[in-house]
Parts: structure tokens; C-alpha cells; sequence
């Protein structure tokens, strides 16, 4: 049974990432004979591409890739139990996903390498149009790569990058797949990375160690972010811009705390951290208009924070029967998808600063409450003479 808001869909989801629906269907060409008066279709609904599976074993759980719409506006949010897409995997369970932003595919990290779905989309703005087909020549150079911790498009999509379990950080340009940067770490597996929205810097979090940036430009490194006394690293996140500032962001569980750590990317020092929860971070999404933070845990709590204050906004328990495995803002930085373990995929509304409570009206209040005060100062005497009568 899934728990309220969620959508079972009977594997357990790995990775999940919104689509970027107006790279990929191809609208209808106008009629020569159209009428003139007639309305415009409405748009399609965003959709979510969810990865996941049983394994190799003979559990009779399949491995597959599913695209699922969002549920008609007006209900409860929700994705559909119907997919839209349905692509078999065979024995291979899909462990990490990309999706390419301009639409140039969904890449899968498998156990043994990785994979390029392609879209066939016909003409047609309606999610059946949809289908993914595999590209058994764009990733050759990670076909036999192993198992790929982390994989990740840059903003625009013209860089790809993947961090392996083997520890080799591999970093291409997108789509000639002409090496920018390697580095291989045996010692270290490779937790999680993040593209700064200029894509400039590539933050890497490993297995032990300080969070390294790399300048892209260079394919230097420019930063080696320490830990603090009992830290170990999780994600990273560079947030987009917030009050003119670029902020990077990194998880980081610290004895029984679950915290939060933000980094100036000019001076590269700490400017902030906050215990977030005793429960361990299991994952972590920052909204695209960078005013949000979010992260999930291994007993399927969720919570939402102001990333300017790390203030907690929502907080959504057992959300999930299971580990929460992937978090993603929508576009408009509105909804939150997350999906666990338990075969879940849930949609969470969370509108926006404002909308939580923490835009105008408390600065509004402050404000009549100024006005009041000077009100009664200058007319102390009048009010005096009116509560002696």
C-alpha cells in the first residue's frame, strides 16, 4: 500500500528526474485549413522518467524504465498509475539516471556501464507519442565502465559527467564525448557531484575526504572544502543565485545529526551549517530558482527548508515506507518528486517561500505594528485622556 500522495508502481525506484517536456514532444504543424477561431490544446502534463528494479536475482521483481504523467489539474497532486513509457531492462537494474536538459536522451547507469535512451517522438504534443529507444553507439567510452555512482548533464547540457564506484571521475563534452578531465582515485569511491550553474565548477564528493572543485576551464582543481571534527560528507549542490551570490551547498552527517553546510564559491570558505535531523540523509535536491532546499531519509522522512536561513518549511513524515532515493524540483521549483524503496513515487506541492509564510506578511505585520507604536507615541496623551473616561 502506498502511503498517502504516493503512487506504487511495483519495482523498487532507484532514480527519477523530471522531464523537460518542450525539448522533446514535437507539436502537430499548423493546418493549412485550421480554424482560426479555434482554442489552442492545452498543454501536457509534466511527466517523470523513474528507474529501478529487482536486480539479477530471480526475485520476479522486473528492471525497467517508466514515464509517468502528473495526475489532471485540480486533484490531488500525483503522478498517474498508468505509464506513458515502459521500457524493459532485462537483467540489467537502472542505479542512477541523467536526463539530458535540451532532450537528448535519459543516460542509465547500470552495474556494468551505462546506457543512452534516445526519444522517438512523432508529431504530436500528447504524452502517447512518446517512446525511448536505446542507442547502443553514444556511450562507448562507458559501456564497460562499471557501476557509475553518479552521473550528471551540466545546465545546458553540453557537458556530461560520471563518478564511479571504481572512484575514476570522468568528464566529457557533450555530445562528441571528447575527454575534458579524468581522475582516478582507487581508493575512494565517488558519493555524489554538482555542476555550477555557469558550469564553470565541478564540486566531487567522495567516499572520504574534502569536497574538490574543479575548475572546468582549466581542469584544475581550486578548492579542497575540509570537514570539520566527525563529518562525513554526502551531496552537493550548487544552488543557482541567490541575493547575487553563488552558494554551494553539501550534506554531511555528524555523529547522530543530519546536517546542512553552505560554502561561499568565491572564497571557498564555510559561511553557514545547521543540524537538520537525527535521521541520515538518504538525499537532497536544490529547487532550480535556488530558494528551496530539500532533503530525504532513510526512514522516508522529507523536509523542506529556506535555503537562505536553512528555516524548515515542510516536513512530511514517513512519507515513504522506505529509504527516500532520489529528490526533484519541477522547473518552476513547486513540486518536489521523491521516490523510495518501497516502489513509491510521491508529488509533494511546496509553491514557494511566500507561499509557506515567510514572504510579505510578516514584514507587512512588523510594519502596521511600527505604524501603531507611532501612532500611540505621538498621541499618548489623547489615548490616556480616553481610557480615564
Amino acid at each position: 500500500m502506498a502511503p498517502r500522495g504516493g503512487q506504487s508502481y511495483g519495482f523498487p525506484i532507484y532514480c527519477a528526474a523530471w522531464l523537460p517536456l518542450a525539448h522533446i514532444l514535437k507539436p502537430d504543424p499548423p493546418a493549412a485549413d485550421a480554424d482560426a477561431d479555434a482554442s489552442p490544446s492545452s498543454p501536457p502534463p509534466p511527466m517523470a522518467a523513474l528507474g529501478g528494479g529487482g536486480g539479477e536475482g530471480r526475485s520476479g521483481v522486473p528492471n525497467k524504465l517508466v514515464v509517468a504523467a502528473l495526475g489532471p489539474a485540480g486533484e490531488e497532486a500525483a503522478l498517474s498509475p498508468e505509464a506513458v513509457v515502459e521500457v524493459k531492462t532485462k537483467e540489467e537494474v537502472p542505479y542512477r539516471m541523467a536526463v539530458h536538459p535540451r532532450g537528448d536522451g535519459v543516460l542509465c547507469a547500470f552495474p556494468n556501464g551505462c546506457r543512452l535512451y534516445r526519444w522517438e517522438s512523432q508529431e504530436g504534443d500528447e504524452p502517447r507519442k512518446l517512446a525511448l529507444e536505446p542507442d547502443q553507439e553514444a556511450l562507448t567510452d562507458l559501456k564497460d565502465a562499471g557501476l557509475q555512482l553518479a552521473v550528471s548533464f551540466s545546465g545546458e547540457g553540453s557537458i556530461l559527467v560520471t563518478g564511479g564506484e571504481d572512484g575514476h571521475l570522468r568528464v566529457f563534452k557533450w555530445p562528441a564525448m571528447e575527454s575534458v578531465l579524468t581522475e582516478a582515485d582507487t581508493k575512494t569511491s565517488i558519493k555524489d557531484l554538482s555542476f555550477s550553474s555557469d558550469e564553470k565548477f565541478l564540486a566531487v564528493n567522495r567516499s572520504s575526504g574534502p569536497c574538490r572543485v574543479w575548475d572546468l576551464l582549466s581542469s584544475e582543481v581550486v578548492a579542497n572544502l575540509p570537514r570539520e571534527a566527525g563529518e562525513i560528507f554526502g551531496f552537493c549542490r550548487f544552488s543557482n543565485k541567490i541575493d547575487s551570490s553563488n552558494i554551494l551547498f553539501i550534506t554531511a552527517m555528524q555523529g547522530d545529526y543530519g546536517k546542512i553546510i553552505s560554502w561561499n564559491t568565491t572564497s571557498w570558505t564555510r559561511v553557514g551549517s545547521k543540524k537538520i535531523t537525527r535521521e541520515a540523509i538518504s538525499a537532497f535536491a536544490v529547487s532550480p530558482d535556488g530558494a528551496l532546499l530539500a532533503i530525504g531519509t532513510i526512514e522516508g522522512t522529507i523536509i523542506v527548508l529556506a535555503s537562505k536561513d536553512m528555516r524548515t518549511l515542510i516536513t512530511v513524515k514517513k512519507a515513504h515506507l522506505g529509504i527516500v532515493t532520489t529528490l526533484a524540483f519541477s522547473q518552476d521549483s513547486r513540486t518536489l518528486l521523491s521516490t523510495s524503496f518501497d516502489s513509491t513515487a510521491r508529488v509533494t506541492s511546496v509553491g514557494s517561500p511566500k507561499s509557506n509564510g515567510t514572504g510579505v506578511w510578516p514584514m507587512l505585520l512588523v510594519i502596521i505594528l511600527a505604524i501603531l507604536v507611532y501612532y500611540c507615541m505621538q498621541h499618548k496623551e489623547e489615548l490616556l485622556a480616553m481610557l480615564q473616561r
